[in-house]
C-alpha cells in the first residue's frame, strides 16, 4: 500500500483528490494539509511514501515546504500539482527537491501512475510543463551553468536520460533495455557524476539545458 499526504489549501480540491485516490486499490491517503506550515509538521510525522503538494498556500509555499523538510531530514517523494501559471515558482520547486509535477485536470489513472512512480524512486515530466520550466530556467539568474560536460555521455547513459525524462521507473527502464534494475541504477549514478547533480529530477533538467536530450 503507498501512503499518500495531500497538500491542497482548497478544501474542494483536496477532499475531491481524497475521494478519487480512495477508489485506487493500492493507494491509501493517511495525512492531509491545508497550509504550508501545517504541511510540514504533518509530512514529518506522518512519514508518507508520497506526497502532493501545491505550490501556493498561506503561510507557507510549496517551496517552502519543501526547503523545511529538506532542513529537517524529512524530504519525501513530492509531486507538484500545478497550474499554468507556475513556471517560475516551479522551477523552484524542483531545485528544491521535487520528484515531479502535472497538471490539477490530470486523469485519476495518470495521477495514480505518477504515484507510484514516485513510491518505486522514479520520477514524473510532464513534457507540456517541461517547456514551462526551460523557458522560465532561460530567464533566471540561478540556472545550471551551461558548459561542455567533461565526460560525454554514452548511448546507453543516454537512453536511459530519456526514459528517465519520460519518468520511467528503474524496474521499468529495466524491463524496457532487458537489463537489471541494479545496472540501471549504476548508470544512473554514472549520469549523476557526469552532470554534476544529486538527483534524478535535477539530471534530466541539466541534461535539457546542455541540449544533452
Amino acid at each position: 500500500m503507498i501512503r499518500i499526504c495531500i497538500v491542497e489549501d482548497q478544501t474542494i480540491v483536496r477532499q475531491g483528490l481524497r475521494s478519487l485516490l480512495a477508489l485506487v486499490p493500492d493507494i491509501e491517503v493517511v495525512a492531509e494539509a491545508s497550509d504550508g506550515e501545517e504541511a510540514v509538521e504533518v509530512i514529518e510525522r506522518a512519514k508518507p511514501d508520497v506526497v502532493l503538494l501545491d505550490l501556493r498556500m498561506p503561510k507557507l509555499d510549496g517551496v517552502g515546504v519543501l526547503r523545511a523538510l529538506r532542513e529537517r531530514n524529512a524530504a519525501r517523494p513530492t509531486l507538484i500539482l500545478t497550474t499554468f501559471d507556475d513556471d517560475a515558482i516551479l522551477f523552484e520547486a524542483v531545485r528544491a527537491g521535487a520528484k515531479g509535477w502535472l497538471l490539477k485536470d490530470v486523469s485519476l489513472e495518470r495521477l495514480a501512475g505518477a504515484i507510484r512512480t514516485l513510491a518505486d524512486g522514479g520520477t514524473c515530466i510532464e513534457p507540456v510543463i517541461t517547456e514551462r520550466i526551460m523557458r522560465a530556467l532561460e530567464k533566471s539568474d540561478s540556472s545550471f551553468e551551461s558548459a561542455d560536460l567533461p565526460e560525454p555521455l554514452t548511448d546507453r547513459e543516454r537512453t536511459i536520460l530519456r526514459l528517465l525524462a519520460g519518468g520511467y521507473s528503474n524496474h521499468e527502464i529495466g524491463e524496457l533495455l532487458n537489463i537489471t534494475e541494479g545496472t540501471v541504477k549504476n548508470h544512473i549514478s554514472n549520469l549523476l557524476s557526469k552532470l554534476g547533480v544529486r538527483d534524478r529530477t535535477r539530471a534530466v533538467l541539466r541534461a535539457i539545458d546542455l541540449g544533452v536530450i
